[in-house]
């Protein structure tokens, strides 16, 4: 069962959150999953709905809302050109910007489900993700794919505050991998345990709707990120 519900920020921003629900018994926990740029989308509503299967209550904000409401775009080039746009417009926002309307998301998924929190997210949600297991609270588990510049700047640097564990394809030649083996390095002593998996494949491989995707990637990343869940939200 789905259904869209708005919540408030704490700066009082509304934005809407797509929610999945398990069929059966309660949830145990929650997961919080992340857009790419093209906003909350077929592809990411199946994400969530695929959690939810897996027994999981999952909730996807959208996080363009403060600069575009209702953003659902493809991925033809004119619609990767769009959501360039709108990632550059909301990465330009004050901070803590976006980060809020994750926070709120977290509060509301603990609240609702009585249970742990993780957080999950792709492209630019990855890198959304690897910011929230630093600065937000209440989280349990972070999983970040193919998060774009999480391996460069001062983003590795960031100390998450729960175990993260992060997907990169070898291939990805917007994420190379000397960064990747350079962020391995910086987080070997974080506070939290930061995993790194990667995959022969490219950028984007967990989406189905996109030519990179790899069905034998996506399929190793799910049983690892399961089984990471599984562990950090029992």
């Amino acid at each position: 069962m789905s259904q869209t519900i708005e919540l408030t920020a704490a700066d009082g921003i509304r934005f809407p959150v797509y929610v999945s629900q398990p069929v059966g018994p309660a949830p145990v926990a929650a997961v919080i999953v992340l857009q790419e740029i093209f906003g909350v989308n077929s592809h990411i509503r199946a994400v969530a709905d695929s959690y939810a299967a897996q027994g999981y209550l999952a909730l996807a904000p959208d996080m363009f809302q403060r600069v575009k409401p209702g953003v659902n775009l493809g991925y033809t080039p004119g619609d990767i050109a769009a959501g360039i746009e709108l990632k550059a417009a909301t990465e330009a926002l004050s901070a803590p910007s976006v980060l809020q309307d994750i926070q709120a998301t977290i509060d509301h998924a603990a609240a609702l489900c009585g249970g742990k929190v993780a957080v999950l997210g792709y492209c630019w949600g990855g890198l959304l993700t690897w910011r929230a297991a630093a600065l937000c609270t209440g989280l349990s588990a972070a999983v970040p794919y193919y998060g774009g510049g999480t391996t460069v700047g001062d983003e590795p640097h960031r100390q998450p505050k729960c175990p993260v564990l992060c997907h990169f394809g070898t291939e990805d030649h917007g994420i190379p991998m000397d960064t990747v083996e350079a962020f391995i390095k910086t987080q070997a002593n974080a506070a939290s345990p930061v995993q790194v998996a990667t995959y022969p494949a490219n950028h984007g491989f967990n989406c189905d709707q996109r030519g990179s995707f790899n069905a034998a990637a996506s399929a190793l990343a799910l049983q690892s990120t399961l089984s990471f869940l599984k562990l950090n939200l029992a």
